[in-house]
């Protein structure tokens, strides 16, 4: 039996809800592929910062370097918003990507046959649309210095800076293309060239590496531009690729394909995935679904679980290199969609809605029946 350490950060609102349910797949998954799971939890977030009073404690960060990798929840919420910044939630998750080194983001957007009428979109516009975006995490504005609000007599002023160097560039571009020769060979580099120095330089560093990628086929696409063509033609993409900010909110906005931003997993990672999932071993990463603390819904356990047992599906797939248990998970998934099974974010006007637990049960009675075939 193989021996994973796992570290859970559930966070705050409804991040505990949903790590429970990943975590009873994750079990599921270990009873019948051989994995006995070792789990350990801590604090993120504003639970962190009650705590421990930092949104990142130096031992959780001790704690996550030292395990295969992390299932995190969500953190924020309005108890915290009136910190400083430096001091609120969302600072313990950007130092946590910083400090591990999880530049590479990979948010995968797939639309499930069952909820191709479930966005305000066409069915005929989203259906087959499965494309993933690739984000820069650990530069750009988020990070750059100098980043500050300033209230003088004269008024109030702020700046942020958007820094990238080459190497930042030039490494998340490349994973994009290793992707894409694992998928239908298209990527797409998102940027804003026609106005900021470092989409330009962006585009310059893709252009080069895509010679080294006769296969792949590169386009470039303005932000804005590329934002409504997102919507109207979904599936003209493959493997988006593209900086910090620019991903953080293109991918908000493909959830909206997928039927709800409860949908969609996030895998963060340090190196490059190989070309095809499951041709290496154990490689660490970090694992969380897309969707915020949602504070209104939390603790009535209505979530929907869907992205961050997605996220399991991830860390099958990228950690652990287990491409038929991360298959099944999916596929589990599916089944129980196409059965009708929906949470209350995916329900239509009249639909039954199932309470988290209850959706999570649906999933493990199909896990059964596709980990066994």
């Amino acid at each position: 039996m193989s021996e994973v350490r796992l570290l859970l950060l559930p966070g705050d609102g409804i991040g505990p809800e949903v790590i429970a349910a990943a975590r009873q797949v994750l079990e599921a998954v270990g009873t019948r592929r051989g994995y006995h799971f070792l789990f350990e939890e801590d604090l993120v977030g504003g639970c962190a910062i009650d705590a421990y009073g930092t949104p990142l404690a130096d031992e959780t960060l001790a704690r996550a370097r030292a395990v295969d990798a992390v299932l995190l929840g969500a953190v924020g919420g309005p108890k915290w918003d009136h910190l400083p910044k430096a001091a609120r939630p969302e600072a313990g998750l950007l130092r946590l990507r910083k400090e591990l080194g999880l530049f590479a983001n990979l948010r995968p957007v797939r639309v499930f046959d069952a909820l191709a009428d479930a966005t305000p979109l066409k069915p005929d516009v989203v259906r087959g649309v499965d494309l993933i975006v690739v984000r820069e995490l650990t530069g750009g504005l988020y990070f750059g210095q100098p980043s500050e609000l300033r209230r003088e007599p004269s008024g109030r002023w702020a700046v942020d800076t958007l820094p990238y160097r080459e190497e930042e560039i030039a490494r998340i571009v490349d994973l994009a293309f290793q992707l894409a020769r694992a998928r239908r060979r298209k990527v797409t580099s998102v940027d804003k060239a026609n106005v900021l120095n470092t989409s330009a330089l962006w585009r310059e560093i893709a252009s080069e590496i895509s010679a080294r990628y006769p296969d792949v086929m590169l386009e470039h696409q303005l932000v804005d531009s590329c934002a409504m063509r997102l919507i109207a033609r979904p599936r003209d993409f493959d493997v988006l690729v593209m900086e910090n900010l620019f991903g953080d909110i293109l991918s908000d906005e493909a959830a909206v394909l997928a039927g709800s931003l409860g949908m969609l997993p996030s895998a963060s990672l340090h190196g490059r995935p190989p070309e095809r999932p499951g041709s290496s071993a154990i490689r660490f990463g970090l694992y969380e679904p897309v969707h915020g603390s949602a504070p209104d819904i939390a603790g009535k356990g209505i979530a929907n679980p869907i992205g961050a047992i997605l996220s399991v599906a991830m860390l099958l797939r990228w950690t652990l290199a287990d491409e038929q248990a991360a298959s099944a998970v999916e596929q589990a998934i599916d089944r129980a969609l196409a059965a009708g099974a929906r949470t209350a974010d995916l329900a239509r006007p009249g639909e039954s809605a199932l309470k988290t637990a209850q959706f999570t049960d649906r999933v493990l009675e199909h896990l059964e029946e596709t980990l066994s075939s």
